[in-house]
């Protein structure tokens, strides 16, 4: 609930700039962003770029390309280190006891001797810091020496200059290694051999040897990254990542077309299309590069954040030509499926789009450090109370009575020694008298503990990923607690929940289903098919292909596009491993092919043959065969279309290439090749949510004209012809059963065109095409007139495959009541598939999208509130904003007649599973613009049950984390694997890498590095928990086991005129924290654990404990507090008045002070140390080990030192064995001083697990009654809860609290009965559409390079056939036209004939 903020006190401003400063910003220079800049290339630098001295200006130096994600260096190590430890109070206050110990008025021991403590924890601090800071730097360096080639010789210099790099604490200490050397030479070599492969224009292997021996010729050389300049030739070789923003010259391709995985930056997993800039294709080798004439310049803006935005002007002989993104690779992407491209450097490392996009390392504390310091300042408060008071009585005292002779005043006049000097010196006895209430050894402790709990969790088997062989490692030790109190995940999508692989699942072909057997490849080979195959079949099937949408690409002959052969590294993908196959899908593709054709579109033969028809031809992919394996490989931009095209091949309808606009394709019912001409490609694009292509049968003698379409379900069924109700209501059906399952969805359709037709819509076509005015919307309006009276075909179900448990791990995340926001750069059809996929989005659930666009945000945002959460408004604490009055009016959300069957109405909004908020980037650029509509985006977000973020930059997601940390103060968490996700890993309280396929930017920014996502369920509900509860307890156990003694010290005072005196022997104050009362609370920090793992993993509801702070806060530390001054009270005045009434000597004597103090002193420890060990939950033998070192060690130690005689050293304890071990005082004071002191809290104990009982108290009962039983039956179904009234009756804890409910009941439950099978209702607050969601994605590139290409040559194509048409009839209508058309330039109609 965000509630109404009141002006915070003065104080209350004060203390918040104190907690918000940042250490970092002291030693992180704010760098602003470059000056706009031109780039000068194999031509000098202008005279106004030099000053007066001949050095160049600072605004034309360059930054490096080094990136450091590091905290410190070698010369900001010391100071930075030191200001982040004094950030903790007590430290300064240890800093200021050690100094004031130096004078040698209030020396107690030896200054060295007192400020030994405070530098041992200084010391092993910054170790720890150090260690892994240092890790830090190993995985920079390994960054920043990835190797590049360069251009280098023929006299070829770079003109442009860069400032030095910077000296990193690893390439001071870490060693160079040889084997690297070796390593770097075998991959020269490898890479030299596959740069000769295809086809550079001179031998490498020549150009080597020379430069070995003079260097003299241009020549690619491997350079290590950081030692990049802006201007330098570089070279990318396939599979190669991209080490700085650069501008494209050439590359491989035709075209000079390149294609780039851009998962890094912007979390789609399909591949992009670059091109180069066509006044540079040229520059295609070494020596094209390096040669002076070719000389230009690139003018460029200056660095921003933008990733979707970049332009510039490159200048060559003087004629200027337009450089935006789609011409620049920028740094985090990767090359793929091109052979090589050659590039400039127009931006190096902090100025690359994906470090601007990326924060400074921070310096993190955990919450439970953040909140020791407010209990500091409490017993700092206490102390200086303490050491005011007894300033004040002794100096009144003196004054009283020094006038009265007291001879313990004698000489009381002296200028350095009176009464009234005296109070002063008391009080600053006082601070040292009661030092040890803020104890030193807490934080050594600490980190001791901290160190162990990091290397528990490396040490953990079931977080350890053997494929790799990597374990789960704390990166910042400090943080382990925060595990344990996590409220909010905010995960990235690709390579963190899915695997960057699509599987093809299930179908419906003519309202039959497929569900289909998983098999892997080698069953596939091995056991060939389940039915008896007719021969084609069998010769269809036999045919060897893979998809492999990450090969490299070479060139071989048959094709215009051909692809690579078997020379190529290859990346295993899940299409390589696992293929779809149905025996009865077989089994009617065989009874197809052996009835031959079908000319009847109603019969299911028909049907079949044409489903995978469309799924053969209708795509962008490419195919080439391996000469030498006879495999057919498949190269595609779009992982859904690589998934396609793979299942037909499976089932016999094998895609054979595309050679020029002729497509080739095996088919089940025949042994010849049918042959296919391509006429149109019409685009698929996010709001036409559809492809088709247009082909015409080669070998056939019909006219007529294919078109063949895929698309969204809804947009799909409102293009079909009349007289399909029956089949699409199947269809209908069996997609609401893929969508369930989470699987992404297309249905397809097609229709037979006349030749008379296409010829006048192609016309038409090709007018929108260039035309200068509304082209998009005038080619969406022609592309819409073929796309109608579709026959329906069925629909296809593909599995964006996740993670190895990811479901599951989701799931029980949900449970733990932590919620979930998934933010990716996908388009919002991915995301929400994949939040069905992931348990995100239920079956059931109501999921309202907000998007940017031409209505305000903030009224959409407004309307969800009052539609689907009305009882808000009544609540006082919630300030709901107003719509401002330029805004647009209301649209009510009702039932739509759009023509589209799927929409429903009265149910949207009230379906039991909660409501999913996806928001769009463009909505959250709005959302973020002013703190109104933050609060009202943080307000709506929190009453939902998970939030998903699509089409985010980098800088978003850190934005959404800052708007929950900071709006709601909850603890959250960052989990992501790619550059992208670094900015959001930084802005949250803990970030979790997951080293997986994309690099290691996002674990070395993180504190903790994890293989798999599934890792984080332990970690959060075992090591986490344990962490949390270890560490609370241990501090709090700390700042009670030090007020027992503090208070016994203080009671003395009453009785010693508040002198600030010792009421012991001063080695039991000095070993109470280092020896007597240490062991049991780092026992407890160490191995205490209050549920065993599998016990915490089983019922993930036990989380809540962790969240809501059960074992760490200031109530509970001001009952420990209340706990230590009582226990102090009953051992201080119990002993001091049962040794005072009548002696315990048998001689007669009075006690002396050491008898019933050293009593005190050892019923304290006795008392501390066994409260202490009651705290644990677990007694095994470390804990008992722990808890009675101490006790035992005191013992030991008081026998020994009061046995020490006189004449071997002064004691004041010498002769106690003889008067205190015989005293029945002794013996009976300890009884009655440890029994009354425990008792309360056994009493409460004990009331608490028999009587009122918790989760916690009831499960460690059943773990001893039944150690080895599943509890996972205690734990709340994963469904809702399916009453709806209940629903509305209770919104607090059904919407918003529904995750965070306690474990119930120990009754075991079971799921409610399932409901119908229909999807989540989707509303979608930008229009007031309602729909049901069937699951529809498709990831492929919009408006990409290589689209406008094949576009641009179709067109060209089109119209030349127009043109010989238009001569063989020379009356024909429309020629002038036509001719006109013809007049306009090639280079004109592929500018403008193809831009979107």
């Amino acid at each position: 609930m965000v509630k109404s903020k009141s002006k915070p006190s003065r104080f209350g401003v004060w203390y918040e700039r104190l907690a918000a400063f940042r250490v970092e910003d002291l030693f992180t220079r704010k760098r602003p962003p470059g000056p706009p800049r031109t780039v000068f290339v194999n031509e000098p630098l202008p005279t106004d770029y030099f000053d007066g001295k001949g050095k160049v200006k600072q605004e034309h130096v360059y930054t490096s390309n080094q990136v450091i994600t590091s905290k410190y260096t070698i010369i900001t190590f010391l100071p930075r280190n030191l200001l982040e430890q004094f950030r903790r109070v007590a430290n300064i206050y240890f800093l200021f006891i050690s100094i004031l110990q130096f004078f040698p008025k209030f020396s107690t021991i030896s200054p060295g001797a007192v400020i030994l403590p405070l530098l041992i924890v200084l010391a092993v601090t910054a170790l720890k810091d150090g260690y892994e800071d240092f890790k830090r730097h190993e995985a920079d360096n390994e960054v920043n020496k990835s190797k590049v080639l360069v251009l280098s010789g023929g006299n070829w210099t770079n003109p442009n200059h860069t400032e030095e790099k910077t000296r990193s604490l690893s390439s001071a200490i870490l060693p160079k290694r040889s084997k690297n050397i070796s390593s770097s030479a075998r991959n020269l070599e490898s890479n030299l051999k596959d740069i000769a492969r295809i086809g550079i224009e001179y031998d490498y292997e020549d150009d080597a040897s020379e430069i070995s021996d003079s260097g003299t010729k241009p020549h690619w050389k491997r350079t290590s990254w950081e030692d990049l300049r802006v201007g330098d030739f570089v070279k990318i070789l396939d599979n190669e990542s991209f080490p700085a923003d650069i501008l494209i010259c050439s590359t491989s391709e035709e075209d000079n077309v390149a294609f780039v995985e851009t998962k890094n930056l912007d979390g789609e997993t399909n591949l992009k299309s670059r091109r180069g800039v066509p006044a540079l294709s040229s520059f295609n080798n070494a020596r094209a590069c390096a040669d002076s004439p070719n000389a230009f310049s690139v003018q460029c803006e200056r660095p921003d954040t933008d990733m979707y935005r970049l332009n510039g002007t490159v200048t060559m002989n003087g004629v200027a030509s337009p450089v935006d993104l789609s011409m620049t690779l920028l740094r985090g992407t990767v090359l793929r499926n091109t052979g090589w491209a050659i590039g400039v450097v127009l931006f190096t490392g902090l100025d690359t789009k994906i470090v601007l996009n990326s924060g400074g390392t921070p310096s993190k504390r955990s919450r439970v450090e953040r909140l020791m310091n407010p209990q500091v300042f409490i017993n700092l408060i206490i102390l200086l109370v303490l050491a005011v008071v007894c300033a004040i009585a002794d100096s009144r005292l003196e004054v009283k009575e020094f006038p009265m002779g007291a001879p313990w005043l004698f000489d009381d006049n002296e200028s350095g020694d009176n009464p009234k000097i005296n109070g002063l010196v008391t009080w600053a006895f006082a601070l040292l008298t009661f030092q040890d209430i803020v104890p030193i050894s807490l934080y050594i402790s600490m980190e001791v503990v901290r160190t162990c709990q990091a290397a528990f969790i490396y040490f953990d088997s079931d977080i350890y990923y053997d494929k790799t062989n990597q374990a789960t490692k704390a990166r910042t030790w400090n943080l382990a607690d925060d595990l344990g109190q996590i409220e909010y995940i905010f995960s990235d999508k690709t390579g963190t929940l899915t695997q960057n692989s699509m599987v093809f699942r299930m179908c419906s072909i003519g309202g039959k289903a497929y569900r289909g057997d998983r098999v892997s490849l080698e069953d596939a080979e091995e056991k060939s098919l389940p039915v008896k195959s007719a021969s084609v079949l069998e010769q269809s099937l036999s045919q060897i292909v893979e998809v492999d949408i990450w090969a490299a690409r070479g060139h071989a002959s048959g094709s215009s596009r051909s692809l690579g052969g078997g020379d190529d590294k290859k990346i295993s993908s899940s299409n390589e491993t696992e293929r779809f196959t149905d025996p009865d899908l077989l089994e009617d593709i065989q009874v197809a092919a052996k009835s031959g054709a079908e000319s009847d579109p109603s019969s299911h033969t028909y049907r079949l043959n044409a489903f995978f028809t469309v799924l053969s031809l209708c795509h962008t992919v490419l195919a080439s065969k391996d000469l030498i394996s006879g495999k057919i490989e498949y190269k595609a931009q779009s992982p859904d279309e690589a998934a396609l095209v793979q299942a037909a091949a499976d089932m016999g309808f094998v895609f054979l290439g595309k050679d020029k606009e002729i497509l080739s394709l095996r088919t089940p019912k025949s042994e010849d090749v049918e042959r296919y001409e391509l006429l149109d490609i019409l685009e698929f694009t996010s709001a036409r949510k559809r492809m088709s292509v247009v082909l015409r049968r080669m070998d056939v003698e019909s006219s007529d004209i294919l078109l063949l379409t895929k698309g969204a379900d809804n947009v799909i069924f409102e293009r079909l012809r009349p007289g399909q109700d029956q089949l699409k209501r199947e269809t209908e059906s069996h997609l609401n059963e893929f969508a369930s399952t989470g699987l992404r969805t297309l249905t397809l359709g097609y229709r037979t065109i006349s030749a008379e037709e296409y010829d006048t819509w192609s016309l038409r076509y090709q007018e929108a095409t260039i035309s200068l005015e509304d082209r998009e919307k005038r080619v969406e309006e022609v592309s819409n007139q073929l796309e109608q009276n579709l026959h329906l075909l069925g629909a296809t179900a593909i599995e964006d495959r996740l993670q190895d448990g990811v479901p599951e791990t989701i799931e029980d995340l949900k449970k733990a009541g932590i919620k979930i926001w998934v933010a990716t750069g996908d388009k919002l059809e991915t995301a929400i598939a994949i939040g069905r996929s992931t348990n995100l989005i239920s079956a059931d659930s109501n999921i309202v999208i907000i998007k940017g666009g031409s209505r305000p945000v903030l009224t959409q945002m407004i309307n969800a509130l009052e539609q689907f959460f009305p009882e808000r408004g009544e609540d006082k604490d919630v300030d709901m904003p107003s719509l401002p009055k330029d805004t647009l009016p209301e649209i009510p959300l009702q039932r739509v007649n759009s023509g589209v069957s799927s929409i429903v109405g009265a149910e949207n909004g009230e379906r039991p599973g909660g409501f999913i908020l996806v928001v769009d980037g463009a909505a959250l650029l709005e959302a973020f613009a002013d703190d109104e509509n933050k609060d009202t985006l943080l307000r709506l977000a929190i009453l939902c049950d998970g939030v998903i973020c699509c089409r985010v930059s980098p800088l978003q997601k850190a934005l959404i984390v800052r708007l929950v940390k900071d709006g709601l103060g909850a603890m959250t968490l960052a989990i992501g694997d790619g550059a992208n996700d670094v900015s959001m890993i930084q802005a949250a309280d803990v970030g979790i890498g997951i080293s997986g396929e994309e690099g290691l930017q996002a674990v070395n920014s993180s504190d903790f590095a994890i293989a798999q996502f599934r890792f984080l369920k332990k970690l959060l509900l075992v090591h986490g928990h344990w962490s949390y509860a270890r560490n609370g307890t241990m501090i709090i156990n700390f700042f009670y086991k030090n007020i027992v003694p503090t208070g016994i010290l203080w009671w003395f005072q009453i009785y010693d005129g508040w002198s600030a005196t010792y009421v012991t022997d001063y080695t039991y104050i000095l070993f109470w924290n280092s020896l007597w009362t240490i062991a049991p609370v780092v026992g407890l920090g160490i191995f205490d654990r209050f549920l065993n793992s599998h016990v915490l993993m089983q019922v993930p509801e036990l989380y809540r404990y962790g969240r809501e702070q059960t074992w760490f806060g200031t109530r509970l530390f001001l009952i420990y507090l209340f706990d230590g001054i009582v226990q102090s009270v009953i051992i201080y005045f119990l002993l001091l008045y049962a040794y005072q009434t009548t002696t315990s000597r048998t001689d007669g004597y009075d006690v002396y002070l050491h008898e019933f103090s050293t009593t005190m002193a050892l019923s304290a420890t006795l008392v501390v140390d066994i409260f202490t060990g009651l705290d644990a939950t677990a007694w095994t033998f470390f804990i008992f080990l722990t808890v009675f070192f101490g006790i035992v060690v005191q013992w030991v130690f008081t026998v020994i030192y009061s046995l020490i005689s006189p004449g071997y050293a002064v004691t004041m304890l010498y002769g106690n064995d003889y008067y205190l071990f015989r005293s029945a005082y002794f013996w009976l004071g300890i009884l009655l001083t440890f029994v009354l002191a425990l008792t309360p809290r056994m009493l409460y104990k004990a009331w608490k697990f028999g009587f009122n009982p918790g989760d916690l108290e009831t499960f460690k009962l059943l773990q001893h009654l039944y150690p080895n039983r599943d509890f996972s039956s205690y734990s709340r179904p994963s469904q809702p809860v399916s009453d709806l009234t209940a629903l509305k009756r209770e919104p607090a804890l059904s919407r918003n609290n529904s995750r965070a409910s306690s474990v119930v009941s120990l009754t075991p439950r079971f799921g409610r009965p399932s409901m119908d099978v229909r999807s989540a209702s989707r509303t979608d607050m930008s229009t007031g559409i309602v729909s049901v969601d069937r699951g529809f994605d498709f990831a492929t590139e919009e408006h990409g390079v290589e689209m406008r290409r094949v576009q641009t040559n179709l067109s060209e194509r089109r119209m030349s056939k127009q043109v010989a048409k238009s001569r063989r009839s020379p009356s024909s209508k429309g020629k002038d036209a036509i001719s006109n058309v013809l007049t306009l330039s090639r280079s004109f109609l592929r500018k403008k004939g193809s831009s979107p």
